[in-house]
Protein backbone atom coordinates (compact mmCIF):
# COMPACT_ATOMS: atom_id res chain seq x y z
CA UNK A 1 0.00 0.00 0.00
CA UNK A 2 1.25 3.74 -1.16
CA UNK A 3 1.13 6.50 0.78
CA UNK A 4 1.43 10.28 0.18
CA UNK A 5 3.28 13.36 1.96
CA UNK A 6 -0.57 14.28 3.06
CA UNK A 7 -1.06 10.89 4.91
CA UNK A 8 2.80 11.56 6.64
CA UNK A 9 1.20 15.28 7.93
CA UNK A 10 -1.73 13.15 9.26
CA UNK A 11 -0.14 10.60 11.12
CA UNK A 12 2.09 13.43 12.40
CA UNK A 13 -0.66 15.50 13.48
CA UNK A 14 -2.82 12.65 15.48
CA UNK A 15 0.66 11.04 17.12
CA UNK A 16 3.19 14.61 17.51
CA UNK A 17 5.78 12.83 16.28
CA UNK A 18 8.26 13.95 13.75
CA UNK A 19 8.57 13.71 10.09
CA UNK A 20 10.92 10.90 9.44
CA UNK A 21 9.12 8.97 12.29
CA UNK A 22 5.94 8.95 10.76
CA UNK A 23 7.32 8.15 7.06
CA UNK A 24 9.32 5.25 8.76
CA UNK A 25 6.16 3.64 10.46
CA UNK A 26 4.43 4.03 7.23
CA UNK A 27 6.81 2.18 5.51
CA UNK A 28 6.85 -0.38 8.19
CA UNK A 29 3.51 -1.08 7.78
CA UNK A 30 2.75 -0.60 4.02
CA UNK A 31 1.07 2.90 4.13
CA UNK A 32 -1.74 1.75 6.52
CA UNK A 33 -2.67 5.07 9.08
CA UNK A 34 -4.41 2.75 11.71
CA UNK A 35 -1.27 0.63 11.82
CA UNK A 36 1.08 3.00 11.15
CA UNK A 37 -0.27 4.81 14.64
CA UNK A 38 -0.40 1.80 16.51
CA UNK A 39 3.35 1.44 15.45
CA UNK A 40 4.37 4.15 16.78
CA UNK A 41 2.79 4.46 20.13
CA UNK A 42 3.78 0.88 20.96
CA UNK A 43 7.57 1.75 19.95
CA UNK A 44 7.32 4.78 21.79
CA UNK A 45 5.75 3.55 25.02
CA UNK A 46 8.58 0.75 24.50
CA UNK A 47 10.95 3.46 24.95
CA UNK A 48 9.13 5.54 27.66
CA UNK A 49 8.47 2.25 29.97
CA UNK A 50 12.88 2.48 30.60
CA UNK A 51 12.72 5.88 32.09
CA UNK A 52 10.13 6.13 34.70
CA UNK A 53 12.96 6.26 36.84
CA UNK A 54 12.89 10.29 35.58
CA UNK A 55 11.49 12.75 38.21
CA UNK A 56 8.35 14.30 37.58
CA UNK A 57 8.61 17.18 39.77
CA UNK A 58 5.52 19.08 37.60
CA UNK A 59 2.24 18.81 37.11
CA UNK A 60 -1.58 19.59 37.77
CA UNK A 61 -4.41 18.74 39.86
CA UNK A 62 -7.54 18.23 38.54
CA UNK A 63 -10.80 18.84 39.97
CA UNK A 64 -14.34 17.32 38.72
CA UNK A 65 -17.75 17.71 40.43
CA UNK A 66 -20.57 16.18 38.52
CA UNK A 67 -24.08 16.17 40.45
CA UNK A 68 -23.24 14.09 44.18
CA UNK A 69 -20.12 13.29 43.24
CA UNK A 70 -16.74 14.66 42.43
CA UNK A 71 -13.28 14.03 42.43
CA UNK A 72 -9.71 15.39 42.59
CA UNK A 73 -6.74 13.95 41.01
CA UNK A 74 -3.25 14.84 40.83
CA UNK A 75 -0.58 13.94 37.60
CA UNK A 76 2.77 14.98 37.57
CA UNK A 77 5.15 15.32 34.33
CA UNK A 78 9.15 16.09 34.10
CA UNK A 79 8.78 20.34 33.39
CA UNK A 80 6.54 23.25 33.77
CA UNK A 81 6.61 23.53 30.10
CA UNK A 82 4.52 20.03 29.09
CA UNK A 83 2.61 20.75 32.18
CA UNK A 84 1.51 24.02 31.10
CA UNK A 85 0.45 22.57 27.60
CA UNK A 86 -3.02 22.83 26.75
CA UNK A 87 -2.78 18.69 25.95
CA UNK A 88 -1.82 18.13 29.29
CA UNK A 89 -4.40 19.99 31.17
CA UNK A 90 -6.96 18.48 28.52
CA UNK A 91 -5.56 15.26 30.07
CA UNK A 92 -5.74 15.95 33.11
CA UNK A 93 -9.45 17.23 32.78
CA UNK A 94 -10.00 13.52 30.73
CA UNK A 95 -8.30 11.49 33.43
CA UNK A 96 -10.73 13.04 36.60
CA UNK A 97 -13.48 12.52 34.51
CA UNK A 98 -12.87 8.83 34.44
CA UNK A 99 -12.32 8.92 38.49
CA UNK A 100 -15.63 10.37 38.59
CA UNK A 101 -16.95 6.72 37.31
CA UNK A 102 -15.18 4.73 40.01
CA UNK A 103 -16.56 3.95 43.29
CA UNK A 104 -16.03 6.47 46.18
CA UNK A 105 -12.56 6.19 47.91
CA UNK A 106 -8.65 6.09 46.80
CA UNK A 107 -8.28 6.02 42.80
CA UNK A 108 -6.70 2.99 41.48
CA UNK A 109 -5.79 4.11 37.54
CA UNK A 110 -7.96 2.46 35.13
CA UNK A 111 -7.25 1.35 31.60
CA UNK A 112 -8.74 4.31 30.51
CA UNK A 113 -6.68 6.15 32.69
CA UNK A 114 -3.20 4.62 31.72
CA UNK A 115 -4.39 5.37 28.26
CA UNK A 116 -4.75 8.93 28.49
CA UNK A 117 -1.54 9.16 30.21
CA UNK A 118 0.09 6.85 27.94
CA UNK A 119 -0.48 9.19 25.12
CA UNK A 120 0.84 11.99 26.75
CA UNK A 121 4.57 9.97 27.95
CA UNK A 122 4.45 9.44 23.75
CA UNK A 123 4.22 12.81 22.68
CA UNK A 124 5.75 14.03 25.01
CA UNK A 125 8.64 12.29 25.26
CA UNK A 126 8.97 12.65 29.19
CA UNK A 127 7.89 10.63 32.06
CA UNK A 128 3.92 11.21 32.86
CA UNK A 129 2.58 9.41 35.65
CA UNK A 130 -0.70 9.22 38.11
CA UNK A 131 -0.15 10.34 41.29
CA UNK A 132 -3.14 10.08 43.60
CA UNK A 133 -6.87 10.53 43.28
CA UNK A 134 -9.89 10.53 45.21
CA UNK A 135 -13.84 10.62 44.66
CA UNK A 136 -16.24 11.43 47.58
CA UNK A 137 -19.90 11.08 47.08
CA UNK A 138 -22.88 12.69 48.61
CA UNK A 139 -23.93 16.40 49.74
CA UNK A 140 -22.95 19.15 47.86
CA UNK A 141 -19.69 20.55 46.52
CA UNK A 142 -17.21 23.01 45.90
CA UNK A 143 -14.17 23.54 43.99
CA UNK A 144 -11.21 25.33 43.48
CA UNK A 145 -7.73 25.26 41.59
CA UNK A 146 -5.01 27.95 42.18
CA UNK A 147 -4.00 29.58 39.08
CA UNK A 148 -0.59 27.70 38.98
CA UNK A 149 -2.74 24.16 38.74
CA UNK A 150 -0.24 22.70 41.37
CA UNK A 151 -2.90 23.29 44.47
CA UNK A 152 -6.36 21.91 44.87
CA UNK A 153 -9.07 21.46 46.72
CA UNK A 154 -12.24 19.52 46.62
CA UNK A 155 -14.56 20.38 49.55
CA UNK A 156 -17.85 18.52 50.27
CA UNK A 157 -20.57 19.99 52.69
CA UNK A 158 -24.17 19.08 54.02
CA UNK A 159 -26.58 21.68 52.99
CA UNK A 160 -27.08 24.67 50.58
CA UNK A 161 -24.29 27.05 50.04
CA UNK A 162 -24.06 29.10 47.26
CA UNK A 163 -20.97 28.77 44.44
CA UNK A 164 -19.00 32.08 45.61
CA UNK A 165 -19.39 30.99 49.23
CA UNK A 166 -17.94 27.19 48.61
CA UNK A 167 -15.08 28.71 45.97
CA UNK A 168 -14.05 31.13 48.88
CA UNK A 169 -13.84 28.54 51.46
CA UNK A 170 -12.04 26.42 48.67
CA UNK A 171 -9.95 29.43 48.63
CA UNK A 172 -9.59 29.73 52.21
CA UNK A 173 -8.03 25.84 52.57
CA UNK A 174 -5.76 26.39 50.21
CA UNK A 175 -3.73 29.60 51.59
CA UNK A 176 -4.39 28.35 54.95
CA UNK A 177 -3.75 24.24 54.82
CA UNK A 178 -6.14 23.26 58.14
CA UNK A 179 -5.11 19.88 59.86
CA UNK A 180 -8.84 19.05 59.98
CA UNK A 181 -12.24 20.52 60.36
CA UNK A 182 -12.64 21.32 63.79
CA UNK A 183 -10.81 20.26 66.92
CA UNK A 184 -11.96 16.77 66.59
CA UNK A 185 -10.03 15.97 63.50
CA UNK A 186 -6.59 16.80 65.00
CA UNK A 187 -5.01 14.08 66.54
CA UNK A 188 -5.32 13.51 70.67
CA UNK A 189 -1.57 12.88 70.92
CA UNK A 190 -0.65 15.93 69.09
CA UNK A 191 -2.55 18.15 71.29
CA UNK A 192 -1.53 16.39 74.45
CA UNK A 193 2.04 17.05 73.31
CA UNK A 194 1.74 20.61 72.61
CA UNK A 195 0.18 20.92 76.12
CA UNK A 196 2.90 19.04 77.96
CA UNK A 197 5.40 21.57 76.03
CA UNK A 198 3.95 24.42 76.90
CA UNK A 199 3.13 23.20 80.33
CA UNK A 200 7.29 22.57 81.01
CA UNK A 201 8.21 25.64 79.72
CA UNK A 202 5.59 27.59 81.96
CA UNK A 203 6.93 25.45 84.97
CA UNK A 204 10.18 25.46 83.57
CA UNK A 205 9.99 29.71 83.61
CA UNK A 206 8.88 29.61 87.32
CA UNK A 207 4.89 29.76 87.12
CA UNK A 208 2.85 27.96 89.93
CA UNK A 209 1.01 25.31 88.45
CA UNK A 210 -2.20 26.46 88.39
CA UNK A 211 -0.57 30.32 85.97
CA UNK A 212 1.16 26.77 83.80
CA UNK A 213 -2.25 25.06 83.29
CA UNK A 214 -3.94 27.97 82.10
CA UNK A 215 -0.72 28.97 80.25
CA UNK A 216 -1.02 25.22 78.60
CA UNK A 217 -4.46 25.68 77.78
CA UNK A 218 -4.28 28.47 76.13
CA UNK A 219 -1.26 27.45 73.72
CA UNK A 220 -3.56 24.44 72.65
CA UNK A 221 -6.77 26.89 72.43
CA UNK A 222 -4.31 29.06 69.89
CA UNK A 223 -3.18 25.99 68.04
CA UNK A 224 -6.61 24.78 67.36
CA UNK A 225 -7.59 28.53 66.18
CA UNK A 226 -4.46 28.40 63.94
CA UNK A 227 -5.08 25.12 62.22
CA UNK A 228 -8.67 24.08 62.28
CA UNK A 229 -10.53 25.27 59.57
CA UNK A 230 -14.00 26.35 61.39
CA UNK A 231 -12.04 28.36 63.87
CA UNK A 232 -9.14 30.29 61.65
CA UNK A 233 -10.12 33.53 60.33
CA UNK A 234 -11.73 33.24 57.05
CA UNK A 235 -9.11 34.53 54.02
CA UNK A 236 -11.98 36.85 52.66
CA UNK A 237 -12.72 38.34 55.57
CA UNK A 238 -10.12 38.25 58.56
CA UNK A 239 -12.75 39.82 60.67
CA UNK A 240 -14.24 36.56 60.94
CA UNK A 241 -14.32 32.83 61.36
CA UNK A 242 -14.83 30.17 59.19
CA UNK A 243 -17.88 28.78 61.48
CA UNK A 244 -19.10 32.06 61.62
CA UNK A 245 -19.91 32.52 57.64
CA UNK A 246 -21.17 28.88 57.43
CA UNK A 247 -25.33 29.38 56.87
CA UNK A 248 -27.21 27.66 59.74
CA UNK A 249 -27.47 24.20 57.90
CA UNK A 250 -24.31 24.31 56.53
CA UNK A 251 -21.98 21.81 57.69
CA UNK A 252 -18.44 20.42 56.18
CA UNK A 253 -18.07 16.93 55.65
CA UNK A 254 -14.55 16.87 54.83
CA UNK A 255 -12.30 18.81 52.16
CA UNK A 256 -9.14 16.70 49.89
CA UNK A 257 -6.95 19.47 49.51
CA UNK A 258 -3.79 18.74 47.20
CA UNK A 259 -0.16 20.51 46.71
CA UNK A 260 1.88 19.23 43.51
CA UNK A 261 3.85 16.60 45.28
CA UNK A 262 3.09 17.48 49.06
Amino acid sequence: MSFTAKDVMALREKTGLGMMDCKKALNETDGDLAAAEEYLRAKRKGKMDTRTERVTGEGRIGVAIEGDKAAIVEVRTETDFTAKNEKFQQMVEHVVAEALKQPAGEITPTDAITREIDELRITSGENVNFARGVKLEGGAFGKYIHHDGKRGVLLQIEGDADDDLLKGLCQHIVFHDPLGISADDVPPEQIRKIEEDALAEAKKSGKPEEIAEKIAQGKVRKYLEEKTLLNQKYVLDESTMVKDVLPADVAVKQFVRYTLGA
